[in-house]
């Protein structure tokens, strides 16, 4: 059918099949059939997943990778009933227009993505001039875009893809190649890029004063982009950030402050706008992907995974990670990224942080910031996801560590002096593959006492890396526990782990204090990254639900592992105490591909939105094919667009 299609598949990409299939059809707030019953809690407020979804997508056979594609949001709102009382789902899903969306969008004739994909620039058996003519035609179609005839010029590379957070009345879509984009809800229209002052469509953003991310000067353009894991304080209702650039000092760091009044107070930290602040002892670009906060401290992961176009030059690929480098953790107070401490470390790949907090105590010295992290210890998983084969390293048998994804624990020790700088506890929690961490969010950055997440049974980590891998359990994990456990009776620095159990034994525990608990789907269902929305005056931190999209490729995929044209997704509540009761599913009127981070925002954020002037939109249709013209032959080969 694809091929009839004019889609060319050759050898397809695991990453552009089954349910990673992008989804062409946007919806408007859509009625949602459900069978349970829906908890008021949710009444008013709205779940939202981001992902990629590339829009140019007839060539299957290309290069792919999962953290390739245009960001598209899902979202289910639960509209409450004006006289009945009911609560009615609704689900919606929205491309995030950004400039690389509208360009593509608008040129009808491509037939790949306009940037390199990620699997690209990480193969190694990728010769230097394939790379580089990559690069070239990125840049080739972002010169053409600003050319008489192009209805949408390529201004800023991001693809808004990654997650959603909310900030001061903004819902942002974040990707860490560009700043964010502001989207209103709860339609998901976009209205345009947030520059850490104002949003494009809001009133005052062409006449708003003052710095920005970018801030001035002929690298403003890099310094502008955001992490795709900004950090919102549940307290101060600050926004922490960095900016991760390809130029000393390599990481710039900015703080905005909420400036509308949050409860009973506005500014509730009372401390100004921090704007591309330097972190100072990072000495080259790094892939970097989250970091950690606490109510009182900042952590910045310099890891031994590069991202760097001069990489090139060395006969490297663009992405490079070294197992025999060093992984190090700068800690500094919130404020003051000047006195970072630095903590070093064997080599590890970490793309998300679960939590941060600090053990305070008068005595510095005796005072110590905790992180909780999901800890690869190879590269393995970035070029999997773009179905290559990891590279075969020669790593001495002291740095060896069978392949794992778990979630971890670090104690760094803070020093008066910033000298000697020590990392008392660094072990795993628990040996099942743990990911996507999740966790209540008025807990977040003190001591929370669950952490919850994603894994896979029936497989190891290791084992899933050699294909795709896909997600079938939601894990509960009691880190309070497991932390005293570990205090009390150390794992063996790096390689140990407190909890030794595989999760088929986990599965089968009968204990009610467990301190891990798993939800497995059924067979052949699978989920994604969930959300805790609390109870309302629930006793417990754990009293509330999980929600999470959940396909069951049992029923929706074809004979050929391809989705069937009237496959659907479920949206799916499961009580967050007891890990065994699903509430309420909503069937959704489609698919939802298997993508990375959402959010729940609250009937009262939705309605705290700031106000918009105006929204982007798509241009007119019948000038969508009016792009600048192209001889036949090299170029529109050499472009990637159809003849």
């Amino acid at each position: 059918m694809l091929e009839r299609m004019g889609v060319k598949t050759g050898n397809r990409n695991p990453w552009l099949s089954g349910n990673f299939v992008p989804v062409e059809k946007e919806l408007p707030l859509t009625p949602c059939a459900y069978t349970g019953a829906i908890p008021d809690e949710l009444a008013g407020g709205q779940y939202i997943r981001n992902g990629g979804n590339p829009i140019s997508n007839q060539d299957l056979s290309r290069d792919a990778h999962w953290f390739d594609g245009d960001g598209m949001l899902s979202g289910v709102l639960f509209r409450p009933g004006d006289k009945t009382g009911t609560i009615q789902p609704e689900f919606t899903n929205r491309f995030v227009l950004t400039d690389v969306y509208l360009s593509a969008k608008t040129s009808s004739r491509l037939v790949r993505p306009i940037l390199p994909s990620i699997a690209t620039l990480v193969n190694p058996q990728k010769s230097l001039i394939t790379i580089v003519l990559d690069i070239f035609r990125t840049l080739a179609l972002v010169i053409l875009s600003h050319l008489p005839g192009s209805q949408k010029a390529i201004k800023k590379i991001g693809v808004a893809n990654t997650a959603i957070y909310y900030h001061d009345g903004r819902a942002l879509a974040t990707c860490e190649s560009g700043p964010p984009m502001r989207v209103q809800l709860p339609e998901l229209g976009t209205a345009g890029w947030y520059n850490g002052k104002t949003a494009e469509g809001e009133g005052n953003h062409k006449t708003e004063k003052g710095p920005d991310f970018g801030g001035s000067g002929p690298l403003g353009w890099f310094r502008e982009w955001v992490t795709g894991h900004p950090k919102v304080d549940p307290n101060t209702k600050e926004l922490i950030l960095y900016h991760n650039t390809f130029f000393p000092p390599y990481v710039n760091y900015s703080i905005i402050q909420a400036t509308r009044k949050t409860g009973t107070q506005d500014n509730p930290s009372h401390q100004a706008h921090i704007l591309n602040r330097p972190v100072p002892g990072i000495a080259s670009a790094k892939m970097m992907h989250d970091f950690g906060v606490s109510s009182a401290f900042t952590i910045i992961m310099d890891l031994p995974l590069s991202l760097d176009p001069l990489n090139l030059a060395k006969g490297k690929s663009v992405i490079d990670y070294n197992p025999r480098g060093r992984s190090r953790f700068g800690v500094f107070p919130r404020y003051r990224p000047q006195d970072i401490q630095w903590f070093e470390t064997n080599a590890c790949c970490i793309f998300h942080t679960a939590n941060s907090w600090q053990t305070d105590s008068a005595d510095l010295e005796r005072q110590s910031v905790n992180m909780l992290c999901c800890r690869l210890n190879s590269a393995a998983l970035v070029y999997s996801a773009g179905n290559i084969t990891p590279p075969k390293y020669d790593v001495p048998n002291e740095l060896q560590e069978e392949e794992q994804c778990r979630l971890y624990f670090y104690e760094f020790q803070l020093s008066s002096e910033g000298n000697a700088s020590t990392i008392l506890n660094q072990w795993a929690l628990a040996t099942i593959p743990f990911e996507f961490p999740v966790l209540r969010d008025n807990m977040f950055m003190s001591g929370a006492k669950y952490i919850y997440g994603c894994s896979n049974s029936g497989t190891t980590f290791g084992a899933g890396l050699g294909s795709v891998v896909k997600l079938n359990s939601l894990v509960k994990i009691n880190v309070e526990t497991l932390i005293a456990r570990g205090r009390r009776s150390p794992p063996i620095p790096i390689k140990g782990c407190v909890d030794m159990r595989d999760i088929n034994s986990i599965l089968a525990s009968e204990d009610p204090e467990d301190p891990i608990k798993v939800f497995e789907m059924p067979i052949g269902h699978y989920t994604q990254e969930p959300r805790f929305v609390p109870r309302r005056n629930g006793t417990t931190e754990d009293d509330g639900w999980l929600l999470t999209y959940v396909f069951d490729e049992s029923t929706h995929l074809s004979a050929d592992g391809e989705p069937k044209d009237d496959a659907f997704s479920e949206l799916w509540v499961i009580d967050a105490k007891t890990m065994t009761d699903v509430v309420v599913k909503v069937r959704l009127p489609q698919r939802v591909p298997y993508g990375f981070h959402g959010n729940w925002i609250s009937q009262e954020e939705i309605a705290d939105q700031r106000p918009l002037d105006k929204l982007r939109s798509i241009p007119n249709s019948k000038s969508m094919d009016a792009n600048p013209p192209l001889r036949e032959g090299g170029w529109k080969a050499f472009l990637g667009v159809l003849k």
